[in-house]
């Protein structure tokens, strides 16, 4: 097994202090990056894990926090915080510039092979990033074919890729659409792959807490999509030395 390198890392962003996990791939020389955003109830041992398995394929991997060190148990509490949010493009894109600096500045990155990918609220950060023109090799989404402001998707320079359950009542049918419509009149590479029979957030096992209706883990999809941002990065992204 590929030995990989992690250490918490701080930093300020959206008036809180961001607790971050950064993987680090074996070898000294540069990578290829990827910023991970997580959903809505913030950063847990799952996400951190994400990165960990992506700095085993070669890449520098920072997992980034939304919520100031917080893991949301209360749903209520969870969508007081990131409905709002999720409402601000701006809010969204100070804080993964923010993580965007972080992930920069470790000198395994290669800062010219950076992607971004996100589940949620962190897959909705990373498309605002791509809307504000940074210059990133991929992104990658689940669960959050949110749209932007109208335009913005044109600034968007690198190919999107969006999967959804098909049963997720939270990114409906109508929201879908609205975004392949956003991505296709913006002129992106863009593709939409729909899991038949998820819900939302299938791709996260459950944990002990309150969920939301329409929430259900779906495994085999989970292990699906997974490959599937595997397989954006192989494309977009690849590791070489």
């Amino acid at each position: 097994m590929t030995t990989v390198t992690t250490r918490t890392v701080t930093y300020p962003a959206d008036g809180l202090t961001m607790i971050g996990h950064l993987a680090l791939p074996a070898g000294a020389g540069r990578r290829p990056a990827v910023l991970i955003g997580p959903e809505g109830p913030g950063l847990n041992d799952f996400q951190r894990r994400r990165a960990d398995a992506l700095a085993e394929l070669g890449y520098v991997a920072l997992a980034f926090d939304i919520n100031g060190g917080r893991w949301f148990t209360d749903p209520q509490e969870m969508l007081a915080h990131t409905t709002p949010l999720l409402a601000s493009p701006d809010r969204m894109r100070d804080i993964g510039h923010a993580a965007l600096d972080v992930l920069r500045a470790e000198p395994r990155t290669d800062p010219d092979r950076i992607a971004a990918i996100g589940y949620g609220t962190g897959g909705a950060i990373a498309l605002e990033l791509g809307r504000d023109g940074v210059d990133l090799r991929a992104i990658g989404t689940v669960n959050a074919t949110i749209t932007g402001r109208p335009g913005e998707a044109a600034r968007i320079r690198c190919p999107v890729w969006a999967g959804v359950g098909s049963k997720d009542p939270i990114m409906s049918p109508a929201q879908r659409e609205a975004f392949a419509a956003e991505m296709q009149d913006a002129g992106v590479d863009w593709r939409l792959v729909v899991y038949g029979g998820a819900l939302h957030a299938f791709h996260h096992p459950p944990v002990d807490q309150t969920v939301l209706p329409g929430v259900g883990y779906h495994a085999r999809h989970a292990q699906r999509a997974w490959s599937d941002i595997v397989g954006l990065l192989a494309e977009c992204l690849p590791v070489t030395e």
